[in-house]
């Protein structure tokens, strides 16, 4: 059990070699979860994109690809999710499309009444009071700017509850949890979305 929740944490803050491996397989792992959730934007086409808790950066990548006019700005609190987000996006970094920053969701250091989108892939477990964190998200929103939160747990599979007992600080969040926090910090309204077969679950706060 030792070397396997040693690894298994690594989905907090990654780092060293176990670290390195987390992020890989984050980026392959969650690569159908996270492209489901990017389907509930269909229709946009957000300018300025806020990537919280990048990890690998593969999902700012992503964002990158499906709005080839948008700039993309990826924070993680791990300094190694840094170090790898941004080698993953080296040619958006150097062309100017992505910058890569570490930071924190408690006190984000980004400009406010920016951006278009502000994204959060299998992170928010980790962020310890929903309502504060959210409220820095709505700091950095534009007026009409979405907020998307994609989980693999809704807070109800037995899988991802197990590891809640595993992982120290990992909290999992119903959809109701999610959008009462939504509210409580100030989000106009708020829709959630059920993948039709798994956990999965989107929840959009509006601005």
């Amino acid at each position: 059990m030792g070397l396997f929740k040693n690894y298994v944490s690594q989905t907090r803050r990654p780092e060293g070699f176990l670290g390195k491996m987390m992020l890989r397989g984050m980026n392959s792992g969650h690569a159908k979860m996270a492209d489901w959730g990017m389907g509930a934007l269909s229709g946009t086409a957000p300018e300025m994109i806020a990537e919280l808790g990048c990890d690998g950066g593969r999902n700012a990548g992503e964002l990158l690809k499906r709005y080839p006019n948008a700039h993309v700005d990826a924070v993680d609190y791990s300094p190694l999710s840094v170090e790898k987000a941004a080698e993953y996006n080296r040619a958006a970094v150097k062309a100017g499309r992505c910058t890569v920053t570490q930071g924190d969701v408690h006190d984000l250091r980004l400009a406010e009444n920016t951006y278009d989108l502000a994204t959060a892939f299998e992170t928010i477990y980790f962020w310890g009071e929903l309502a504060e964190c959210f409220e820095q998200a709505a700091k950095i929103l534009k007026k009409g700017g979405r907020f998307m939160i994609v989980n693999e747990s809704d807070g109800t599979d037995k899988t991802s509850l197990k590891f809640e007992k595993i992982i120290d600080g990992m909290k999992c969040y119903t959809a109701q949890d999610i959008g009462s926090a939504l509210k409580a910090a100030g989000f106009s309204s708020v829709k959630t979305v059920h993948h039709k077969s798994k956990p999965w679950l989107i929840v959009i706060g509006v601005k």
